[in-house]
């Protein structure tokens, strides 16, 4: 069976122009051996004429593809002068039915039409020369035989046709794959980008302020410094904890292998550590209080348990708001309210402004990039971040997230 199906497989790539040559050698070689071989009285023996009249009615077949209909032509001709010279007509009787195939495979049915009455009339003629058929049988021979040609030439032609449209299709399909799979991998940068900016936004701009801090009441109050510095060692640990995490997710996304991360093997913790989520907000709120922005968390309504990715966008909008009042407002004092609120969570991060800040009125839209990724975040679990300039001072960012009954209960599910 696989040798078989190999030699299908081998025949199937050769070049149908090559296939079509050969079978036309063989056909014409096939008959000239028959006549050679077989001429009943009274018809007289296959001589050089015949040799020439079957040659030009059989070797034009190589060209059905190219010129079926120039083919079919030239083979009733040379079938039809084969005829008038009085020779036997069941040798080369096949050529024109094989050469109104390729005219109905490949021609459309008014094409097929004129070559089948053409067809007709030279089987018609060859059957009129053998007076034993009788007239009835040489008429129902010219029309049967042009007719089941025509019908087996026209299924061809329609699966072909049909073939077509599936390839057509097929490549359609595979540059609509090819367009997900970039749009996926799109998406999947974009993804990466925002975890990586909060990451490294939130913990770098931590430590930048202690390290500042220690830097500057080094001499003046030590036990300062070394705490500013422990502070520093966290911030620093818990950054990379986070990054470890990160990578360890893509390496295993990339090859579905996670002991190929050697990170991860050195911190076996690291690799199951959970999703950041609303639990760890007092951490956030120590680390932003340690660089000097004092910080209220609250919380109100009945807290319920969320899904993971819901949990993580809370998360990181409410670090990179943070994280913003420490870059662009410290000292001010913020304060971060976490409403559960039936079907959807609100989260609110406001600040009360720098001294210095310039009027609300005055300032524009906000287009900082960690903004747009909040915005960005919130879109693609169906919520919404309205963040801007508050009246009385400072700044506001609002998330809202919408919460279901189905969120619920993927979150109160316990991890597998």
């Amino acid at each position: 069976m696989r040798a078989r199906a190999r030699w299908a497989g081998r025949l199937g790539e050769l070049d149908p122009r090559l296939v079509d040559a050969t079978t036309a050698l063989g056909l014409v070689a096939a008959t000239a051996a028959a006549g050679h071989q077989y001429h009943p009285a009274p018809w007289p023996p296959f001589d050089t004429g015949a040799y020439l009249l079957t040659a030009l009615a059989g070797l034009p077949l190589a060209l059905r593809r190219v010129a079926p209909v120039a083919v079919l032509v030239v083979t009733c001709l040379a079938f039809a002068g084969y005829l008038a010279a009085g020779y036997q007509p069941s040798l080369n009787f096949w050529f024109p039915a094989i050469a109104l195939y390729g005219v109905a495979a490949q021609r459309p049915p008014r094409t097929t039409a004129a070559a089948a009455a053409l067809t007709a009339a030279v089987v018609l003629l060859s059957g009129l020369t053998v007076p034993e058929l009788g007239l009835l049988l040489s008429v129902v021979q010219a029309v049967a035989v042009p007719a089941v040609v025509w019908a087996f030439g026209t299924s061809t032609r329609r699966i072909s046709r049909r073939n077509r449209q599936l390839a057509l299709l097929s490549a359609r399909l595979r540059q609509a794959q090819e367009e997900r799979a970039k749009h996926a991998v799109a998406e999947e940068q974009r993804r990466i980008a925002r975890e990586l900016h909060d990451v490294v936004a939130h913990h770098m701009s931590v430590i930048n302020v202690q390290a500042g801090m220690a830097g500057y009441v080094f001499d003046s109050a030590p036990d300062t410094a070394r705490a500013a510095l422990g502070t520093i060692t966290e911030t620093s640990q818990e950054g990379l904890r986070e990054l470890r995490r990160i990578l360890t997710l893509l390496r295993f996304e990339a090859d579905g292998n996670p002991g190929a991360d050697q990170d991860a093997d050195a911190d076996p913790g690291a690799r199951y550590a959970p999703v950041p989520g609303l639990a760890r907000l007092p951490d956030v709120a120590a680390r932003v209080r340690a660089a000097g922005v004092p910080v209220d968390l609250r919380t109100t309504g009945p807290a319920r348990p969320l899904a993971p990715g819901t949990e993580l966008c809370a998360y990181r909008v409410v670090q990179e708001a943070l994280t913003n009042v420490i870059k662009h407002a410290r000292p001010a004092r913020a304060t971060v309210l976490v409403e559960h609120r039936p079907g959807e969570l609100v989260v609110t991060v406001t600040d009360d402004g720098r001294p210095d800040q310039p009027d609300p009125d005055k300032l524009g839209p906000p287009l900082g990039h960690g903004l747009i990724g909040m915005r960005e975040r919130a879109r693609l679990y169906g919520g919404t971040v309205d963040a801007g300039p508050r009246a009385e001072g400072g700044f506001r960012v609002c998330l809202r997230l919408p919460v279901t009954e189905n969120d619920d209960r993927r979150g109160s599910r316990p991890p597998a």
